[in-house]
Parts: structure tokens; sequence; C-alpha cells
């Protein structure tokens, strides 16, 4: 089986060509089958020419010339994709790179009883999942998930969580009918998962490298807040077809 592993980028000229490097050989190691998309979200720092630069195996660049928002990038790798199992994650490799392999065979175990459609990795299943957050930034995530949920109406324990699978057909199904392309594309993913009837599970994933949020919790929970009613109402009137 295949795996396609997302990286959406934007601006990470600093970090990416180490994280390429890193992936490509985790990659090499632990699966006989596999892609590496580098969706680049319009960045002016070169990040894209970076990675091509390498000519690493089974990695290549895609994206497009201006800046939209994490949720196009994925998209837009997302319908690329060729893998049987589609997978993003962060830039940053903020849950580490084992996780891949964990997501991967979590996948597989779970499909061989009912199949399963999308994966979502949780901080909020294990009691370390937030080990390297300082106690004020854990508990303001903890307490940002729980209001969106509560908008949402999910029953997930991390909706917000940068690091989600998707079996293929699933994956092109639901991405082929979001349109957000900011912060609330993973409410807006996880909505059409439900309302389409796919099953979803979360695995518990840790933080292993921490750097600074790219969402500033003010204005964005805010405006996440406005676009989640939005979607879900968007989503409740749209036809499945």
């Amino acid at each position: 089986m295949q795996l396609s592993l997302i990286i959406p980028m934007y601006n990470e000229s600093k970090i990416i060509a180490q994280t390429a490097l890193t992936l490509s050989e985790y990659m090499q190691a632990h699966f006989d089958s596999y892609e590496i998309l580098f969706s680049d979200d319009g960045s002016t720092d070169g990040c894209g020419d970076i990675v091509r630069n390498l000519s690493l195996p089974c990695v290549r660049v895609t994206g497009y010339s201006q800046n939209h928002g994490k949720g196009c990038a994925v998209r837009h790798a997302v319908l690329e994709a060729e893998g049987d199992l589609i997978m993003f994650t962060d830039a940053d490799l903020a849950y580490g790179s084992d996780v891949i392999r964990r997501v991967y065979d979590f996948y597989c175990e779970e499909s061989k009883a009912q199949a399963l459609h999308m994966v979502i990795g949780s901080r909020n299943l294990g009691k370390d999942g937030y080990e390297n957050y300082s106690a004020l930034r854990k508990r303001m995530s903890k307490i940002y998930i729980r209001l969106l949920c509560l908008v949402g109406g999910f029953w997930l324990s991390d909706c917000q969580c940068g690091c989600k699978a998707f079996a293929k057909d699933a994956a092109h199904d639901i991405f082929r009918r979001c349109k957000v392309d900011g912060f609330a594309f993973d409410f807006e993913a996880i909505l059409w998962a439900d309302r389409l009837g796919y099953r979803i599970a979360e695995l518990p994933v840790k933080v292993m490298n921490h750097r600074e949020s790219k969402v500033r919790l003010l204005r964005d929970t805010f405006k996440m807040l406005r676009d989640l009613r939005r979607i879900r109402k968007d989503i409740k009137k749209a036809s499945c077809k």
C-alpha cells in the first residue's frame, strides 16, 4: 500500500531542507512505496526551490504562486496525491517522524475489522501529548479546542492537531468539496467526513518539536468561530452527490 505524505509550507526556508532530508531518510527506511509532496502556499523565500534542488527520490513540490492559506495548500496536494493512504503533517515535524509509521500501522490494523477512512492525531488522548508545551499554552490550547468543538458539535478530542490521514477515495471525495483556505479547513474536512458517513478514529500523538504557533489566539479564534458556523450551515444545505 502506497503512502502519500503531504507537507504544506509557507516561507519555511530556514527549516525545509532539514525537514526534506529527515523525511526522505525516514520514508526510505520504513516504506517500500511512498511519495512526499511539499505543497508550496505561494512562498516568497524560495523554499520550493530548496526542496527541488535536493533531488530526493519520491519527493516532489507542488503548489501555486499566490498565498492562500494552509487549507488551500493541503487541499491542492491531496487532490494530486496518488497513495492509498494520504497523510499530512506540519513542516516543522512537530510530532516527529515516527508518527508517520504509527498512523500507517494504525490505519492498516483498524481497517481489518471495519473500513477506516480518517485518522486524526490527538494530543489529548495521552498524558504526554502536550509535554513540550508551557502550562499556560497547554491550558489555552485545551480551552480553545473545547470551545471550537462545542460550537462545531464534534465528539473528537483534538480536531486541530496538524497530523491527519485519509483513505484515498475518502480524501478525494472530501477535499473536492472543501472550500476553506485558512486554519478552519480541519473543521470543514471533519464535518464533510461525518456528513458523508466516513468512519473516523483518533490516535494519541505527542508534541516532539515545538515552535510558536502561527495562530493569533484572540483574532483567529473569533474568525474560526464565524467560519465554523458558516461551514456547518453550508455543509448542512449542500448535496452529497
